[in-house]
């Protein structure tokens, strides 16, 4: 069955953490939907390669309308978790009890969010004592689910396994 995803990206997102994941949904049949502060933009990733247009403005959306969440890494999440909109629309997702996906610097958005105390997570290295002060339960491993509604990687050298659980999880 096929899934609308929410991706919430602006520039200086961590080009391969939005194309690998995008490219594997979309190859299963999923809808992948961007979301920054206005469709129809274009962002551009931190190593330039990858250019996303935007398909809709953080006010044009509900979380109700998704069936899951992608937070790519980078700056990105930093960027858009400064936006009481982006965090408002994380916080309600978490709230849904609906898959969320983050890898990287991802996560940052989901502790503005409060959504991150009890879970099993990981991140990038630098961000993991955020992780740990806002109640995580940190492991250092290419991916961890929790409870088949969160997947969290470190790096993009975890994409394969961080893909890999995450289309095992929208296929439920």
């Amino acid at each position: 069955m096929s899934k609308k995803i929410a991706v919430l990206i602006t520039d200086e997102f961590e080009d391969s953490e939005f194309t690998s994941p995008a490219e594997a949904y979309a190859k299963a049949g999923h809808e992948i939907v961007t979301i920054d502060t206005e469709a129809g933009k274009t962002v551009t990733g931190k190593q330039g390669k990858a250019k996303v247009k935007i398909d809709k403005g953080i006010d044009q959306v509900d979380a109700a309308e998704f069936d899951a969440l992608l937070l790519p890494g980078g700056h990105s999440p930093d960027s858009l978790r400064g936006d009481d909109r982006f965090v408002a629309f994380t916080k309600a997702f978490v709230a849904s009890g609906k898959p969320v996906f983050a890898i990287c610097h991802g996560p940052q958005l989901l502790i503005s969010a409060n959504g991150v105390r009890g879970r099993k997570m990981t991140s990038v290295k630098a961000i993991a004592i955020d992780l740990k002060n806002a109640g995580a339960d940190f492991y250092d491993k290419e991916v961890v689910v929790d409870d088949d509604k969160l997947v969290t990687s470190r790096t993009p050298d975890d994409l394969p396994a961080f893909n890999r659980e995450s289309l095992r999880i929208l296929s439920l």
